[in-house]
């Protein structure tokens, strides 16, 4: 996760880079609004960290700024001012969460993770997006990728992988998945969903953990 930090507090800007480093996150530190204001407006980032009292532009302005401009990463504003009025003003400017210094970084990164969360549901959601592990289908764009790498899937193979992962950690019935995939009309004597299943782990680079032959049954695509 790539994370900006606006802070001109040199004591409090080593500190959050120092810890959300060890926490395993990407960090670059602006100190002021003028390179703030170039950085938010050219880079994408994940998570905006903005100091309120800037020395040239305050953090307020520089969220109008990016909202203005149709920007949607969230923001966590970090603050001396702890005033209900400033809250609410920071807020209403369009950022997503407000945390008062002095704060616990435990509470901090609790904040990060939960917008991390809810971005990505969004993001899913508008997206017509599902994911399995390193596996993610986008069926606006009838994208699959692997390890965000794209994979080519035949429109047979693609059918049948959106269906277990629409319906991945349940046990499927190879005539549940034949009627869904193929139709109600097709032969269920036939092997074809296996013969299937088989392309999909070759391709897929799936192993019988992650695409499960459920014995007597069907298969499973699981989240592990």
């Amino acid at each position: 996760m790539n994370i900006l930090l606006v802070e001109d507090d040199k004591r409090i800007s080593d500190f959050v880079t120092k810890g959300l480093q060890e926490n395993g996150f990407h960090v670059h530190l602006s100190e002021n609004g003028v390179e703030a204001r170039e950085l938010l407006l050219s880079a994408q980032w994940d998570i905006i960290l903005m100091d309120i009292m800037l020395p040239d532009i305050s953090g307020v302005e520089l969220v109008k700024l990016i909202r203005y401009k149709k920007k949607t990463t969230p923001v966590i504003m970090l603050s001396a001012l702890g005033d209900a009025d400033d809250k609410v003003d920071a807020l209403d400017s369009g950022a997503d969460d407000y945390l008062v210094k002095p704060f616990h970084f435990k509470e901090l990164i609790s904040r990060i993770n939960a917008l991390a969360r809810r971005t990505k549901l969004k993001y899913e959601e508008n997206n017509n997006s599902y994911s399995c592990g390193s596996i993610s289908v986008n069926t606006d764009e009838h994208k699959v990728m692997l390890d965000h790498v794209e994979v080519e899937l035949s429109p047979r193979e693609y059918k049948l992988l959106l269906y277990l992962i629409e319906n991945k950690n349940k046990v499927l019935a190879r005539t549940q998945i034949l009627i869904n995939v193929w139709g109600i009309n097709y032969d269920t004597n036939t092997n074809v969903v296996d013969v299937y299943i088989s392309y999909l782990r070759n391709k897929m680079k799936l192993n019988s953990g992650v695409l499960q032959t459920i014995v007597g049954t069907g298969y499973m695509l699981k989240e592990v």
